[in-house]
């Protein structure tokens, strides 16, 4: 694992937007993998303010590595958040855009998405690659939508599953290990002093950090990078 700890989330924001326009640049046709949270709309912010002429989005595809069960018009939807902080202020095809139809019966959307998968992304090892998937990080130590009481969809046969929130009940749909750990770079955004402990239990492999699906994000390819601020990293 690489750690970049920056003072802020603004600079964990321009620090990233920066390593994603160099990878973008490198490639003739990238397909991503973005995740919901408040950091990841930080970013998005970031990019479409400061990067319109730095990254051509017309060769970038577009997933989601989970969605709530909702409407694409909700609130709570990823797609949503990602529309209006990012989407709606670049020119990418609305072709290269592949959302995760929350509105859907979760059953049968977490079967469509896997398709989606199969159908749109190079293989490797007879599995869908992702160049790139962003994931964040839960206080509980989750990550996409799978979530600690429901580590075993980590080792998922599927490229999909119907994941629940441990509180609120909410279904949602999530990719699983099998996908994360084939993606060619695993990149996680994590900021706020909420996220330190867990942090420090996995990257020291300490305390009950295999209980936390983050700590099984380990892909083949060994390329696991941390954006950090320094809240995050237990520095503050």
């Amino acid at each position: 694992m690489k750690f970049k700890i920056s003072k802020t989330k603004q600079e964990v924001a321009l620090n990233f937007s920066r390593y994603l326009a160099i990878l973008i640049a490198n490639r003739e046709e990238v397909h991503i993998a973005l995740s919901g949270g408040s950091t990841p709309k930080i970013v998005f912010d970031e990019l479409a303010a400061n990067f319109q002429e730095d990254i051509d989005w017309t060769h970038v595809h577009l997933y989601w590595g989970d969605e709530r069960c909702v409407e694409p018009t909700d609130n709570q939807s990823n797609y949503k958040m990602t529309v209006e902080h990012l989407i709606s202020k670049i020119d990418i095809p609305q072709d290269n855009i592949h959302r995760i139809k929350g509105e859907n019966e979760p059953e049968y959307e977490a079967k469509r998405y896997s398709d989606v998968l199969d159908e749109n992304l190079p293989k490797s090892g007879d599995l869908p690659q992702f160049d790139l998937v962003i994931l964040g990080m839960g206080d509980d130590g989750h990550t996409a939508s799978i979530f600690p009481h429901e580590i075993e969809l980590w080792n998922s046969d599927k490229s999909c599953e119907v994941a629940e929130h441990p509180d609120s009940g909410q279904k949602r749909i999530t990719i699983t290990g099998q996908v994360i750990n084939n993606a060619e770079t695993v990149v996680f955004l994590v900021t706020g002093d909420n996220k330190a402990e867990k942090y420090t239990e996995i990257k020291n492999e300490t305390g009950d950090f295999r209980k936390y699906p983050a700590s099984l994000v380990k892909p083949t390819s060994k390329r696991v990078l941390w954006f950090l601020d320094e809240a995050a990293a237990g520095l503050t």
